[in-house]
């Protein structure tokens, strides 16, 4: 879950799939396999996931704060709290927020909003937000507004990619929209 959160930057998911692959075939998929290895060499394995010279130094970093802050332990680290853990991740090289809220809410299942790209267009579109919000705006208004439930944002969060895919792409493809004919969708 941690590895594709950090993949699937700036890529889309097919080419996630691939590179994963590649790491479970070659049985790398945990963190003493992983950080047996050069950047160089995990390039290689991740290099469908695109960018992935930099995502092989964002792993790595992350790698190594795991090591330093936890032992190595996975299940310490995601045992550490939201706040903590958030805050650790935001400290890692390479891993924003988006991430981070992806890693705290898939691997940690703890309750916390996830902001993309298509939750920033359907937002917009809708009316909810200021077209230059942050980051940090958008995801407070969604926690203000929300009981903090991890299964419900898991799946709020799957639905808005589901309908950002179909419909809120770069170049809108608004015709059939289940959302856009009444500004049906609210949060308050």
């Amino acid at each position: 879950m941690i590895v594709g959160a950090i993949l699937t930057q700036n890529t889309n998911w097919a080419n996630v799939t691939r590179a994963l692959d590649n790491l479970k075939r070659a049985k790398l998929l945990s963190p003493k396999k992983m950080g047996g290895l050069e950047a160089g060499e995990l390039s290689e394995y991740i290099r469908p996931a695109g960018y992935f010279r930099q995502k092989s130094r964002t792993l790595m970093e992350f790698l190594r704060f795991l090591r330093a802050d936890y032992g190595g332990d996975l299940e310490k680290m995601l045992a550490s709290g939201r706040e903590n853990l958030r805050e650790g991740l935001l400290g890692v090289r390479g891993i924003g927020p988006e991430t981070a809220d992806s890693i705290v809410l898939y691997a940690g299942h703890y309750p916390i909003f996830v902001v993309d790209a298509y939750t920033g267009r359907i937002f917009r579109c809708q009316g909810l937000i200021a077209e230059k919000a942050s980051y940090g705006e958008v995801q407070e208004m969604v926690m203000a507004s929300l009981e903090p439930d991890e299964r419900f944002f898991n799946e709020f969060h799957a639905l808005l990619v589901r309908l950002g895919k179909t419909h809120c792409r770069k170049v809108p493809r608004c015709e059939g929209c289940p959302i856009i004919r009444d500004r049906v969708f609210s949060i308050s």
